[in-house]
């Protein structure tokens, strides 16, 4: 067999995620480059570097005090990192592909230039961005792509590339998932005397309503998402609900918030297993708010019993399920969800690049000769 016969397809799998401080001094920057992030701040271009650092300085004080449970940094480069070397040998057998694994962090670094250099100097035949978002939105996979492709274009770097949006969805994603449900699920069930109810809080990172009510899919993908785990786990009569955490503004945000259904709980004297459904990497918001904050929250109410389903970090299931998606979209050279290609969002949800790009496509049909 020839030397051209034998040579494999070089693949550079981007994966997208939103980065964290390394260390205390990184806190005020990390929280600057996140509220002066256009997707974020929603406000006029000339208010926003000065209010978005406002809101940085006021928030760093609490920031700092989270990370130092954590040791005075973010887990989730580390994290992410091993999620890249597993996905990389998930798909080192895959015949006719050498596939390579990069991070582009949204607000820490590597940062989408870093990365974008990183995969520039490597010369792949094909690109896929992989963003570590299972659910769509503007403000996380939608800004990941504009800063993505910002640094190609200040790097000069061209190559084939396709942009998976979203896989809310995704039967190996829902299966992998439910299996984490499964087995906390009977856990906290072994623990809790028989006659104390057990409710799921499927608990996602909210947005403020006015994105939403804008055309941001994120809420009803989180919900579909919900939907997929729930039927995977086929627990009859399975008490459960999706809520809402998070909340940084005083505008009006989507619920119910996490809060309230812990309120909920207390009040029904059922205890609680909280899933995070919109993260698939332990971070601030799993192992602070989720285990410090609304632990204490739920046991100052009176909660019977509060328990936590882990995130799937490198869960062998999950990473196959990654694989699964990566094989699917290589070679597609578009953007896509996981659903062979096709939008499942419904029209009212147009702020996503299925919506953009069919829009685009019937101006291009209609245009006059």
């Amino acid at each position: 067999m020839s030397g051209a016969a034998m040579k494999k397809r070089r693949v550079a799998i981007v994966l997208f995620n939103l980065g964290g401080p390394d260390r205390p001094e990184s806190v005020r920057p990390f929280l600057v480059n996140l509220f002066t992030d256009p997707a974020i701040l929603r406000v006029p271009g000339f208010l926003r570097p000065l209010l978005g650092r406002l809101i940085a300085w006021r928030r760093t004080r609490p920031a700092l005090e989270n990370y130092a449970v954590l040791g005075g940094r973010s887990p989730l480069l580390e994290l992410t990192e091993e999620q890249a070397r597993a996905l990389q040998a998930a798909l080192a057998g895959e015949p006719g592909i050498e596939a390579r694994c990069f991070i582009a962090m949204r607000y820490w670094h590597p940062m989408s230039e870093e990365a974008a250099r990183a995969v520039q100097a490597w010369a792949p035949d094909e690109v896929l961005l992989l963003p570590l978002y299972p659910q769509y939105s503007t403000t996380t996979t939608g800004s990941s792509i504009a800063a993505w492709e910002e640094a190609c274009r200040r790097l000069r770097f061209s190559a084939p590339t396709t942009t998976l949006c979203c896989w809310h969805s995704h039967g190996g994603f829902a299966a992998a998932t439910a299996a984490l449900v499964r087995e906390a699920y009977a856990k906290a069930r072994a623990a809790l005397p028989a006659d104390v109810g057990l409710r799921v809080l499927f608990s996602a990172h909210g947005l403020p309503e006015s994105i939403v009510t804008a055309g941001d899919p994120y809420q009803w993908q989180v919900e579909r998402s919900v939907e997929a785990v729930v039927q995977a786990l086929a627990i009859e009569g399975l008490d459960h609900v999706v809520c809402y955490q998070s909340r940084v503004t005083p505008q009006k945000w989507i619920g119910p918030s996490t809060e309230e259904e812990i309120e909920r709980a207390a009040h029904d004297k059922v205890a609680i297993l909280v899933c995070p459904i919109a993260f698939v990497s332990e971070h601030s918001e799993t192992l602070v708010e989720l285990d410090v904050e609304y632990r204490e929250e739920a046991e100052k109410l009176g909660v019977p019993g509060y328990f936590r389903v882990p995130a799937q970090n490198s869960d062998p299931a999950f990473i196959a399920a990654l694989a699964d998606l990566a094989r699917a979209a290589l070679g597609s050279g578009r953007a896509l969800c996981s659903f062979a290609g096709a939008r499942q969002c419904p029209k009212k949800h147009g702020d996503c690049p299925h919506a953009r790009a069919a829009a685009a496509q019937r101006e291009s049909v209609t245009e006059p000769a």
